[in-house]
């Protein structure tokens, strides 16, 4: 190629780079000042499931379905969460008896039953103690044998022992439970009344609820089939609030604000603007996305920013691109369909 053609040539690529830049700065700045930013409706969807693992009962919603927050959308076979609650009842109520025993401590009747027990004890030793004694004096006399006074002598100090462990029974009957026994029973108790209201939570999350207001993208999981806690059931895009997600380069920064209101137009004929505010600017600048701007911008440093609108009709989908004008010193900005 010769030195003019070459000339020519880069005279040519020099206007295209011109009118591109032109082209840019002039779909950027209109005429009347505004500031257009390229964005798209971020795409925001949550996984849902069970907070419980066990077998899917019902499911009460199919995909397209639009929900409310706090609906219901499937339930698990709730005969086990059941089962495990009476159970852990039954155990509570076991445990607060036994509380209230070592609480109240011995009936007045057992009392009784040990002071006789007592008496019966003290009766046995003052007829031992009067045996002792008169092999006693038969020993001395020689009327009596050895073995007679030694058996007299066991038999009234066996019956001295259990008259002492009947009065020491009789202590411990009046004296009640221990402090630290009481203490334990009351703990056992509240360890229980713990367990109920684990077993009462899990049974309340047999039933699985929309965290907030959107569509049903897609059904996971069929009925009948046993699901571990937090397996996917249900896909769910979220529509309230809707965000739009735009760029905003170095230069510009200065003309938008946290809080500026803002119009959401869309390409869809005859639909009403959408009313919304610009809700964050990112304090980090990045280079330019590659669904934003063209190849030769992507080394241009941009601003994130959000912008926050209500779609109380449903119009904007996640993905659809959008244009955002920003009013020259009105402080207000217009979003249409691009």
């Amino acid at each position: 190629m010769s030195t003019r053609m070459k000339a020519i040539l880069a005279i040519v690529v020099l206007v295209a780079g011109i009118g591109g830049g032109f082209w840019w700065w002039q779909g950027h700045r209109a005429s009347d000042g505004t500031l257009l930013l390229q964005g798209n409706v971020e795409v925001r969807q949550v996984n849902l499931g069970f907070k419980v693992p066990g077998r899917i009962a019902s499911l009460l919603v199919d995909e397209g379905a639009k929900v409310e927050p706090g609906q219901k959308l499937g339930s698990l076979d709730r005969v086990y969460f059941e089962d495990n609650l009476r159970q852990m009842r039954a155990q509570r109520d076991q445990s607060a008896a036994n509380l209230a025993k070592m609480v109240a401590g011995n009936r007045p009747q057992e009392i009784a039953q040990t002071e006789a027990l007592v008496a019966e004890r003290e009766a046995a030793s003052a007829n031992a103690k009067v045996s002792l004694d008169r092999a006693t004096q038969l020993l001395k006399t020689a009327s009596g044998t050895q073995k007679t006074y030694d058996d007299a002598v066991a038999l009234n100090r066996q019956a001295d022992a259990q008259l002492t462990s009947a009065r020491e029974a009789l202590r411990l009957m009046k004296a009640g439970f221990r402090q630290e026994d009481i203490d334990l029973a009351r703990a056992q108790l509240a360890d229980k009344e713990a367990a109920i209201r684990i077993a009462e939570r899990q049974l309340i999350d047999a039933e699985l609820l929309a965290p907030t207001a959107g569509v049903v993208l897609s059904r996971v999981r069929e009925l009948g089939a046993i699901v571990n806690a937090g397996e996917t059931v249900f896909v769910l895009s979220l529509t309230t609030p809707v965000w739009v997600r735009t760029y905003v380069s170095e230069p510009d920064l200065g003309r938008i604000r946290p809080g500026m209101p803002v119009e959401l137009r869309s390409d869809t004929a005859q639909s009403a603007p959408i009313r919304g505010r610009i809700g964050f600017i990112s304090t980090t600048a990045e280079f330019t996305p590659k669904t934003v701007e063209t190849r030769e911008l992507r080394t241009a440093l941009v601003y994130r920013v959000r912008v926050v609108a209500d779609d109380p009709d449903g119009m904007l989908r996640q993905g659809m691109p959008m244009t955002v004008v920003v009013h020259a010193g009105t402080g207000v900005a217009t979003a249409e369909g691009k």
